[in-house]
């Protein structure tokens, strides 16, 4: 499975990949959206593969962002997939700062929206970030997400509590 942007395509991950973003990952401490997590190890790596073979075409659809030229700079999912409510939820990882806020991420999102509801048969897609990561907020409402609704002081990070925003896109929003 291949999905082809401009910059980017998504592919699924191999195991060598999932070290590689492992090792890759570079904790922004300027612009935290997750606890810090030290340990980051081969194992652990091979746990998540483990994990996302599992998931994979029943809850989740997990792929790879990789340039162009091949190499992996990320992941992108469709998880928590309810065949029933026709509905899921979208998320992303980029590994290295050097690689966010490039449209990258924009740009697998897009791609996974798109094989969501044309392959997928979703009717709604969302996407939850906190109130601080202004840069997932960009990447969602580019990607054409609306802001729905506010879960005010949901998350505690870092010694603080943070408001989580609930985004999300309807199918006949996106053909519009």
């Amino acid at each position: 499975m291949k999905l082809q942007g401009k910059n980017i395509y998504l592919a699924l991950l191999e195991r060598k990949d999932c070290k590689q973003l492992w090792n890759d990952f570079e904790y922004d401490f300027e612009h935290p959206t997750e606890e810090f997590n030290i340990g980051h190890s081969d194992e652990k790596a091979d746990g998540w593969f483990d994990e996302i073979q599992k998931l994979q075409g029943n809850q989740n659809v997990r792929l790879g962002v990789f340039l162009n030229d091949g190499s992996v700079i990320g992941d992108v999912a469709l998880q928590d997939i309810s065949v029933k409510n026709r509905s899921c939820s979208v998320g992303l990882g980029i590994a290295k700062i050097e690689n966010r806020a490039k449209g990258y991420g924009t740009e697998a999102v897009q791609l996974m929206i798109d094989y969501g509801f044309r392959y997928l048969g979703m009717e709604r897609i969302t996407a939850n970030t906190l109130e601080i990561n202004a840069g997932a907020q960009k990447v969602i409402t580019r990607c054409g997400m609306i802001l729905e609704g506010r879960e005010r002081k949901a998350v505690y990070l870092n010694g603080n509590k943070y408001d989580r925003l609930c985004y999300a896109i309807l199918k006949e929003e996106y053909f519009s």
